[in-house]
């Protein structure tokens, strides 16, 4: 008999104390099973972060942290995890708490049930999402799908999962938000099985999202998407 799979979830957090014990009771409802490690990145945190780690961590064997001294950037954060990890499949979701955590462990048994986990790719779409967000979405999506020629839909929902093989096989992954993009097109391109479930999504645990603030800050977002998008396009067609 095979196995089971064992599964590293990373989450990178910035700033998130106020969130970090609701984080933690929340994961303990199952997600911190045996053949589950849990990875929380201190993403360069300047608030109590670190402190609260340290005090919250014993209580939860499975979990450990990466601390990054300085924020440079999101996808940063969630390599500096990934290079830690131990399992066979690895993957990240939030810390605000806007997906529940647990959904990782239905992405897991996905790979589980799949003849071939190391040639599948596994990542959530959300329901619930305000009216303006989703058309925002929808419309970012149309456009990465029409740049890069591979179908891309809700590219930034949680989690993201896959085996470890796919990951050792990166290239220059972006230190950013453009990860999520890089995971999602590369998958396609290297002819990955995707694979979608629904998770709910709801309001921020605690604080304010660091891009999704007002219209002046999504327009900075488009614009760093757009430029790693022809980025993307120029490595495709500059590929032998």
């Amino acid at each position: 008999m095979t196995a089971p799979l064992s599964l590293s979830l990373v989450i990178p957090a910035f700033n998130e104390s106020p969130t970090l014990p609701a984080l933690f009771e929340r994961c303990s409802r199952g997600l911190l099973s045996p053949g589950v490690e849990l990875i929380v990145v201190d993403n360069g945190s300047t608030d109590a972060t670190p402190e609260l780690l340290e005090s919250l961590l014993p209580a939860y064997p499975q979990a450990r942290s990466v601390r990054v001294p300085q924020n440079l950037g999101y996808g940063h954060g969630i390599l500096a995890g990934l290079q830690a990890a131990r399992g066979d499949i690895l993957g990240w979701t939030h810390a605000d708490l806007q997906t529940p955590p647990e959904d990782a462990l239905r992405g897991l048994r996905l790979f589980g049930e799949a003849p071939n986990p190391e040639f599948l790719f596994v990542k959530g779409l959300r329901q619930g999402r305000p009216l303006a967000d989703a058309f925002f979405t929808a419309g970012m999506a149309l456009f990465e799908t029409v740049m890069l020629g591979s179908r891309l839909w809700d590219i930034n929902a949680q989690p993201t999962l896959f085996h470890r093989s796919f990951y050792r096989a990166w290239n220059q992954p972006p230190h950013d938000f453009s990860l999520d993009l890089f995971a999602f097109y590369v998958a396609r391109a290297r002819g990955l099985t995707v694979r979608r479930f629904p998770v709910e999504f709801g309001q921020r645990a605690h604080g304010l999202s660091r891009w999704n603030i007002d219209w002046r800050a999504k327009m900075k977002f488009i614009g760093r998407t757009l430029d790693y998008s022809f980025k993307l396009r120029r490595s495709l067609s500059e590929s032998p």
